[in-house]
């Protein structure tokens, strides 16, 4: 039963929605390319995604990817400030 008072719904669930699976009549988002994913990392780690690439990669893109991604970036990110630091000290003779 519904309240009389009831607003309808604004964004009504279509009837495959329940299957997990894109309607018949749009075809599958293409997956990402590596540079794709690689850039998106990098201008997600930076604060400055685009919300188009954002919704993309939401879209098109697999967690699993983003994921390992993000450990790659991370790991060289902290290897090169190691040498970075290193070598700054280095250079002021500590």
């Amino acid at each position: 039963m519904t309240e009389p008072n009831a607003a309808p719904s604004r964004h009504p669930t279509p009837p495959d929605a329940s299957s997990g699976e894109p309607p018949a009549h749009e075809p599958a988002p293409k997956p990402l390319s590596l540079l794709q994913i690689v850039g998106s990392t990098i201008a997600a780690a930076a604060g400055v995604q685009s919300s188009r690439n954002r919704a993309r990669d939401f879209e098109s893109g697999r967690p699993t990817h983003f994921i390992a991604a993000g450990i790659v970036f991370t790991v060289l990110f902290v290897v090169g400030m190691v040498f970075v630091v290193r070598a700054v000290l280095s250079a002021a003779g500590a």
